[in-house]
């Protein structure tokens, strides 16, 4: 039964989050609103209630685009506005048909609308994994592979090529900036991605900064761009600190007024820079329109205790931060924030260990609890301290879903049959064949680009199963139903995964997994793109954390944290040299935006906050003498006065009158012993 209407929806929200919610509301396009939204203070609320309240002033659902990053976050919105409105209808919610992230709304719009650009609708998407074997292919064929000096490599070729197209910036100031090693690489690189992107478009396939670079162009054109707009009365963007130039150009070309245009976000928490997120986005946005935005700031803290807000507005409020806050806790006192002093790395992971278990004994599961890391290489030690107490955990992240080989076969099979003209797809396929080899798979899908699957002949032994996939890709490109074609494809995959991996078994449970996964989508080309544009982190991602354990701690990169939070959190190597990274202090922008790491990881703590300093640590050398501790210099985004905020904790050992600790390791420099016994 439909369940009684509830009188106020906006009931639960705070004034600054209601005035958000309510601010120019109504069936028809608004002023453009930004809402700076710190950590924890109910940003996703925030948006699903403006959402859902629109569409109870009489704004067809159907008509508002809802922008994210990550298909979860959109999924998550989408369900908190439609309850929302069912609540208050008694049932009926209205569906939220274009709430995606921006890379999957561009899939969607370039289908309708890439005509007027010569695109075929029927394009497919490459991931990450494929778009660097297509460029490795150009790069082979340039013969750069065989240059006398060392040429970048596909992924660095992939990367610089990114970051070029999502930045806007020239290929020489890209290469100066973040690339300086590649820079005499110049004019190779621009012939490499000439032959890129003309070998992309000869196979109507997109790479992933493809979707936004061709939505870019379609809103290029005014008349193409007014024809997209009017399908929305209400553009709605969450995280707008991490748009790149591409994504902020193409809602400005979108909504040149402002009209029915919100962005919420933080720049306090921008810190995908690397990844050419422009935080200029969100702190000129209130002056990109000829009637300035309106700006509302979130600063009621729901997740953490003050002194842990305390300390982290202490280290933000040195940042050069257009939109200044100071974050008051909802939740009031708790204890002060603690920075760890200890000896060097191995102590930190002992040191580190040894609390989480005390946390755990005072009744902290290991899941309220989490190890953050600027580089994921900085947990190595605590990850075998871990092991050694038998400490079961979860790293962020491991091996991506669509990195494992078994899982690119069967997705591969199924986009050659969304695309024949696929190459990247049948190169990999055809390998799978018995006697067929990267050279003869290269000529095979150069053959069928003018004859058809009909024109080429499979080596002998490869005949038989050649035979059963044409059969399979013949059913796959002939059915309309999308139910079962995962099934399908493994029946012929079966056999294969069987002569090509021991562990067979263990494999044919992900692909289990991947039919679960793939039962979610109305249709193999929705399925395709979507887990091409934003794939689960993990194997396990889409079932939840895996079952390690009854518990288990989590241990994540800061970058991999973001939106996360634990009642107890502790930060590795807050020393410089780590934050800020030593790879990052080249300018005041790359300083700040370390600063802005260190809040991010600080503010995901709700209760409990550590920062652990070693007062050395050890430098792996190739010198006879060798590695080498160095002094570890306290981190500059420490000063005394934010120092004051904190609780400070030496956890050092005593020494020996030969330096070795009491009751604690002596570090012995054992090779450098093996090889005095030749001197």
């Amino acid at each position: 039964m439909p369940s009684a209407p509830t009188a106020d929806p906006l009931a639960a929200l705070n004034p600054e989050q209601r005035a958000a919610a309510t601010y120019g509301a109504g069936a028809k396009s608004g002023p453009p609103l930004l809402v700076i939204a710190g950590a924890g203070t109910g940003k996703t609320t925030t948006l699903a209630h403006r959402v859902a309240h629109l569409i109870l002033q009489g704004a067809d659902p159907g008509r508002i685009l809802l922008l994210t990053f990550t298909r979860r976050a959109a999924a998550e919105m989408t369900r908190r506005a439609e309850g929302l409105v069912a609540r208050v209808r008694g049932g009926a919610s209205g569906r939220l048909p274009w709430a995606g992230t921006f890379h999957s709304i561009a899939n969607r719009l370039l289908r309708l609308h890439g005509a007027a650009l010569g695109l075929d609708p029927a394009f497919t998407v490459l991931d990450r994994g494929d778009a660097e074997d297509l460029i490795d292919l150009e790069r082979t064929t340039l013969d750069l592979d065989k240059k006398e000096k060392r040429f970048p490599k596909k992924g660095t070729c992939l990367a610089i090529y990114s970051r070029k197209v999502n930045s806007g910036a020239p290929l020489e100031d890209v290469l100066d900036k973040a690339f300086p090693w590649c820079a005499s690489w110049e004019a190779e690189l621009r012939t490499l991605f000439r032959n890129y992107v003309a070998s992309k478009q000869n196979q109507q396939v997109l790479d992933y900064d493809d979707l936004l670079l061709y939505w870019s162009m379609l809103c290029g054109e005014p008349e193409l761009a007014r024809e997209v707009s009017a399908r929305f009365d209400h553009v709605l963007v969450d995280e707008y600190q991490d748009t790149n130039k591409v994504q902020a150009d193409i809602l400005l070309a979108m909504r040149p007024d402002g009209a029915g245009l919100t962005v919420v976000g933080d720049d306090a928490q921008s810190i995908y820079g690397f990844r050419a997120a422009e935080i200029g986005n969100i702190t000129g946005f209130p002056d990109a329109f000829a009637t300035p935005a309106e700006v509302i700031s979130l600063d009621r803290n729901y997740r953490s205790t003050q002194p842990v807000l305390d300390a982290a507005n202490a280290v933000i409020n040195e940042s050069k931060s257009r939109f200044r806050k100071a974050l008051v806790a909802h939740r009031g006192d708790g204890p002060k924030p603690r920075i760890l002093v200890v000896e060097d790395e191995s102590r930190q992971a002992e040191v580190v260990a040894a609390q989480i278990l005390e946390r755990r004994e005072e009744g902290l599961q290991l899941k309220d609890q989490a190890v953050l890391v600027r580089a994921a290489h900085h947990s190595d030690a605590l990850e075998v301290e871990l092991s050694r107490r038998d400490i079961p955990f979860v790293k962020y992240g491991g091996l991506k879903f669509l990195e494992a080989a078994h899982v690119k076969d069967v997705l591969a099979i199924l986009r050659w049959a969304e695309n024949p003209r696929d190459g990247v797809a049948a190169f990999r396929v055809l390998q799978l064949l018995l006697g067929v080899g990267p050279a003869g798979a290269r000529r095979a899908v150069e053959t069928f680009a003018s004859g058809g699957l009909s024109s080429w002949t499979a080596p002998a032994e490869a005949g038989a199963e050649w035979k059963s996939l044409r059969s399979t890709l013949d059913g796959l490109r002939s059915s309309p139903d999308w139910e079962g074609q995962i099934h399908q494809v493994r029946l012929w995959y079966g056999p294969v995964l069987e002569r090509t991996h021991e562990n067979a078994p263990l494999r044919e449970s992900d692909l289990d997994q991947l039919e679960l996964v793939a039962a979610s989508f109305p249709s193999r080309e929705r399925f395709l793109a979507e887990l091409a544009l934003d794939p689960p982190a993990t194997l396990g991602d889409e079932a939840g954390p895996p079952h390690l354990d009854e518990d288990w701690l989590t241990v994540s990169t800061i970058h991999s944290a973001k939106g996360q939070e634990w009642r107890a959190v502790f930060v590795l190597n807050v020393v410089d040299g780590c934050i800020p990274s030593d790879m990052s202090t080249g300018n005041a922008a790359e300083i700040d935006e370390e600063r802005r790491l260190l809040y991010v990881a600080m503010t995901r703590a709700k209760d409990h906050l550590a920062l652990v300093q070693p007062q050395r640590y050890f430098v792996r050398s190739q010198s006879r003498t060798g590695d080498r501790a160095i002094q570890a210099p306290n981190s500059r985004f420490l000063p005394p006065h934010v120092l004051a905020h904190f609780e400070r904790q030496a956890i050092l050992l005593p020494k020996h009158a030969d330096g070795s600790p009491v009751g604690g390791k002596a570090r012995v420099d054992v090779k450098k012993r093996l090889r005095d016994m030749w001197e």
